[in-house]
């Protein structure tokens, strides 16, 4: 008897990692059991109060950066996680620490809500934070392209971090640009 495995199914790592700046920090755990939908929790180190968090996220985490995005001083965490049958559409969730008290979460907006990024754009994310600011860069895809071989080059979108009109943050477009 032959068995096989179909690696979309099968159940991808768990992610664990621990993110500190100073003696504050972020102990990460998600099982990452459903390609959709998983749970993330959230311990807070060094944190007034010490409240743990959980949260949903979409798809898959697969990585996890610290730094201070909207420059007050106090630590944040982005998380990059992938959804889609084939694991290839990126989602980024961040916490914004307040104070060192409490979290607020934001997300990246969806890509495919804004017409002008969305134009050629059919996943294969790759996120990284740079000096202060969330890069996004992804394949552009011509009409007719293959879905493993797009020819329209690359596209960049680099994201600040500002208030939102309810008092938390959001990611706010600062550039894009493309390389052929």
């Amino acid at each position: 008897m032959i068995f096989m495995s179909d690696d979309l199914n099968a159940q991808s790592k768990k992610y664990d990692s621990t993110l500190r700046m100073g003696k504050v920090g972020f102990g990460l755990f998600c099982n990452n059991k459903d390609s959709d939908q998983n749970e993330l929790d959230i311990k807070l180190i060094g944190f007034q109060g010490q409240h743990d968090a959980k949260f949903y996220v979409k798809g898959r985490v697969r990585m996890a950066e610290i730094d201070d995005l909207n420059n007050d001083g106090y630590p944040d965490i982005v998380l990059y996680s992938y959804s889609g049958g084939d694991g290839v559409y990126g989602n980024v969730l961040a916490f914004s620490s307040q104070e060192n008290k409490s979290l607020v979460p934001f997300a990246l907006p969806d890509i495919m809500l804004d017409g002008k990024l969305n134009e050629g754009y059919k996943g294969h994310d790759e996120f990284s934070l740079m000096e202060g600011t969330l890069l996004q860069k992804f394949p552009v895809y011509k009409p007719g392209d293959d879905k493993d071989h797009p020819t329209g080059g690359r596209r960049f979108v680099q994201y600040q971090v500002v208030h939102d009109e309810y008092g938390g943050f959001k990611f706010k477009v600062l550039r894009t640009y493309e390389v052929k």
